[in-house]
């Protein structure tokens, strides 16, 4: 192919990522923890503010795992869960052994159905048989409702988790993502806004949470010379040579949630004309990211599918890709229960993410433009 790769969502060097990863190894602090893991946790608290601290971890899924477990989630406890998501939180339940119960989006907002929601809850007390958690996910970087959600689990004392990993960056009613709920989790993936190559952070307002996770990401060593261990621990503790790499890309987190908004901005505009090409609703309560911008298609209007439209932008080296599979259609997780009014199974069939790197050229806006209103309108 002549053309160079467009990728989805790449990673974006842009600032002081070389000489904060050079003070890191001239300083010999290389391995886990170090003064930029404490400088990024300070750092990300600041950002996402409500009184929090923050655990800087090795990846989101870890985050999510110690946030089950803080929360003394166990074997056999059900977990609701959104069912329109990547498979990390349904996999970090797994862990524990408990059972996700997921729960269908809403269609205005694509993200957990809180009317579901309600009725769930209402059902399992009257069942006797609340769940341990509600783990709620802000999707493509757009907040669930969490006033909602909060409100509903603290009427049963269930405690909820936010994984915001595809969120930094974005608020809800003038608040930022991550520290929505009990818990909050990052994620710093290659392809998220910011990335620390790979790593992620928990985070909440009840500090003894924090601290006690991050006991749990050192093997749980307890305070003596000699190692001593009261407690199963994880390696989950992020490097201190890539939480500078984070504490740089953090510096410019603004400017690439701007950028991400431009580009859908820009797409919308291209397919305005186009009747049957809808977008991923913006909520009114808050601001999205925007971090992949989501297209769907109407099959009353538009002659083509989804599938057909990435097959043929794969040609032109163009990447895109499907709007994530719902978790109960996943084999692995086929046998868990699923409570749906078909939306999310929807948006799978008709959707498609296009590219939305931070540093995408015009010309490369252009390039992905004019292929795809030629995919859609063959």
């Amino acid at each position: 192919m002549s053309n160079p790769r467009i990728y989805l969502s790449p990673p974006q060097v842009t600032g002081n990522e070389e000489a904060y990863v050079l003070d890191a190894i001239r300083s010999n602090w290389i391995a886990p923890l170090g003064p930029h893991v404490d400088a990024f946790e300070r750092e990300l608290a600041q950002v996402v503010g409500s009184d929090v601290e923050v655990a800087a971890l090795s990846s989101g899924t870890a985050g999510l795992h110690l946030a089950l477990i803080l929360l003394g989630v166990q074997r056999g406890d059900r977990v609701l869960v959104s069912d329109l998501t990547f498979s990390a939180p349904v996999n970090a339940i797994r862990y524990l052994g408990a059972e996700p119960v997921f729960l269908d989006c809403d269609p205005q907002t694509w993200n957990l159905d809180t009317g579901l929601l309600e009725e769930e809850l209402e059902r399992s007390a009257r069942a006797g048989c609340l769940p341990a958690a509600v783990l709620g996910v802000d999707l493509y970087g757009q907040c669930a409702d969490w006033d909602r959600i909060s409100e509903l689990c603290a009427r049963h004392g269930v405690p909820c988790i936010e994984d915001a990993a595809e969120a930094l960056g974005a608020s809800y009613r003038g608040r930022a993502a991550g520290g929505l709920a009990d818990i909050g989790v990052f994620s710093f993936n290659g392809n998220k806004i910011i990335t620390t190559s790979g790593g992620g952070t928990l985070m909440s307002a009840r500090a003894p949470l924090v601290s006690h996770a991050r006991h749990l990401a050192t093997q749980a060593r307890e305070p003596a010379a000699h190692y001593e261990h009261a407690e199963i621990g994880y390696n989950y503790r992020l490097s201190n040579v890539l939480a500078a790499l984070g504490r740089a890309q953090l510096e410019t987190l603004a400017s690439r949630v701007a950028r991400r908004r431009e580009i859908f901005e820009f797409y919308r505009a291209l397919l305005s004309d186009i009747d049957g090409v809808g977008f991923m609703p913006e909520a009114s309560y808050g601001s999205c990211t925007r971090w992949l911008t989501c297209i769907t298609l109407d099959p009353q209007k538009i002659a083509t599918i989804p599938e057909r439209i990435r097959l043929t932008l794969e040609l032109e080296n163009i990447e895109t890709r499907p709007v994530w599979k719902p978790m109960h259609l996943q084999p692995v997780f086929s046998a868990h229960p699923v409570i749906h009014r078909n939306v999310a199974s929807t948006l799978f069939e008709r959707g498609l993410c296009l590219p939305s790197g931070a540093n995408m050229a015009d010309a490369d806006l252009e390039r992905v433009g004019v292929a795809l209103r030629r995919a859609i309108l063959g």
